[in-house]
């Protein structure tokens, strides 16, 4: 395969995180989430999410294996994100916390 062909592939194409960035409603979330994606795509994007959110609070495995049904092959997976990725859960883990706090506090 010719090499730059290759390295073609594993680019990402940034034009689709800005797309995500002019949405402006949960609702147009949503939308566009579902032309992009597939059900089961969606399910399982939902499900690591979830999975993230209960670790980030604390939450035990076997807690987290009954509310979310996740396989432990997922929370493992999903617990190494949040220990060794690149902190975008927590950054969305912040700033949704910051809303809420806002929320709250008006």
């Amino acid at each position: 395969m010719n090499k730059n062909l290759k390295n073609a592939k594993r680019e990402r194409n940034i034009e689709m995180y800005e797309a995500i960035l002019t949405l402006e409603t949960v609702d147009e979330c949503v939308r566009f989430f579902d032309d992009l994606c597939s059900v089961s795509e969606l399910r399982a994007m939902e499900q690591r999410y979830h999975v993230a959110r209960l670790l980030h609070e604390g939450h035990i495995y076997n807690t987290i294996l009954e509310q979310t049904g996740a396989s432990s092959a997922t929370i493992s997976r999903v617990n190494r994100s949040l220990m060794y990725g690149a902190d975008g859960y927590e950054i969305a883990f912040k700033r949704l916390d910051e809303r809420k706090n806002q929320g709250e506090a008006k």
